[in-house]
This record gives structure tokens, sequence and C-alpha cells, in this order.
């Protein structure tokens, strides 16, 4: 299956092309500011000798994470889905982190934290060995001090910018090469309408007040 891979979840990132479960190009971009997401595609693309018409899933990276880049990810897999009737996977970002992580020879068990605003954290536990890695604990909110705990402990703490927010964690990013080869291995597809991010806590917003109407003088 010819893959093109969006991670857009973290401060890094990154666009891979996978192809039958090999990794044939990445581009990353390291400013989280930048919005070239057309760019990167086409430069991915370009460096794997791969049309755009022979993508035959996208594969998005769900968070959590930057909302702004996960809901960019998921409107380019939508239109593009919409355009070519394109196969579409949706991949939990901390999924991708666990994996990330059991490739690059981090075995034990692991904390996966990513900053989920408000002085809370995502939260997930796994074990990793060289087989894979194993869910012990689902994704679930957690204040500073659990974590600070976690680290006092002597676990393992990671995440895209976990070494930034609790000294002693280290940083390991989501991305897109490997969440190519994930959805490799998956074919629970669905329609782009049904694509949405990772996010814990329900809507809250404040209604606009009705607009105040001034009597004619």
């Amino acid at each position: 299956m010819k893959i093109l891979a969006l991670e857009f979840s973290s401060p890094r990132r990154s666009v891979a092309v996978v192809v039958d479960g090999q990794l044939r190009a990445r581009v990353e971009e390291a400013d989280p500011r930048a919005n070239r997401a057309l760019s990167w595609i086409e430069a991915a693309l370009r460096a794997a000798g791969l049309e755009r018409e022979k993508v035959e899933c996208l594969a998005i990276g769900i968070g959590p994470g930057s909302y702004t880049g996960i809901r960019s990810a998921i409107a380019l897999a939508q239109g593009w889905q919409l355009a070519r009737g394109t196969h579409i996977l949706g991949i939990s970002s901390v999924e991708c982190l666990a994996a990330q992580a059991q490739a690059e020879r981090i075995h034990g068990r692991i904390n996966i934290v990513i900053d989920a605003q408000r002085n809370e954290f995502y939260l997930a536990r796994f074990e990793a060995g060289p087989s894979g890695a194993r869910l012990l604990s689902p994704l679930h909110l957690a204040g500073r001090q659990t974590v600070l705990e976690l680290i006092s402990a002597g676990e393992i703490v990671l995440g895209p910018e976990a070494a930034t927010w609790f000294p002693g964690a280290r940083a390991v990013f989501p991305d897109a090469a490997m969440l190519g080869q994930l959805a490799a291995q998956r074919d629970d597809f669905l329609p782009g309408e049904k694509l949405e991010p990772v996010y814990l806590r329900e809507a809250s917003f404040a209604k606009a007040k009705p607009p105040r109407v001034i009597p004619a003088v």
C-alpha cells in the first residue's frame, strides 16, 4: 500500500511516504509556525518518486497535541478524500510515540506525557520491549505533581516537550515515518468526516449575548 503520512501534532512536524511498509521519503519542519504543508507533501512525494494520484492511503496523527496542527492535517485529508476517494487512517500520536520509543530502544515501563494546557498533561503508560509496546494505562489527564512523582520514582517519562517541562524526562517526537509504518499494518479506514482529534476534555465555551437593540431616537 502506498501511504502518505502526516504528523502535525507536535512542534516537530513531518510528512513521510511509506510503500509496502518501507520508508521511501521523509520531510521535517521544526518551526511549528510554518504553514507549508502542501510544499512538504510535494517534496516528500517528489523524493519518493510517487505521483499524488498513486497515493492509496492518508495516515493522520490525530493527537493529542497541537490542535491547530492536527486540524490542518485532518482538513487536508478530508479534502484529498473528497477529490480522489483515497483511504484515510487516524492514528493516535501517543501510539506513534510508544512505537517511536520502542524503535529507539527505550525499553521498560514508559510514561508518555503531552502538554494539555491549563497546567495539566495527557499521560499514558506502556511496557516497551524488543517485540513492541503494550498499553498498560490508557490516556488520561494528570497534574504536574503526578508526573513529578513518576520521575522521582525513577520511571521513564518522555514526550515531545517533556524535557522542557520536567528535568530528567526525555524528548521524543511522534514521527510521520513511524506513523506510516504503523498504518501499513492496519485497514480500519474511515470516512473523512469521522476523523476527529484526540481530545479528552469536553468542549466548553461562553455563548455570546444577543445584540443590544438601541431604540431609534
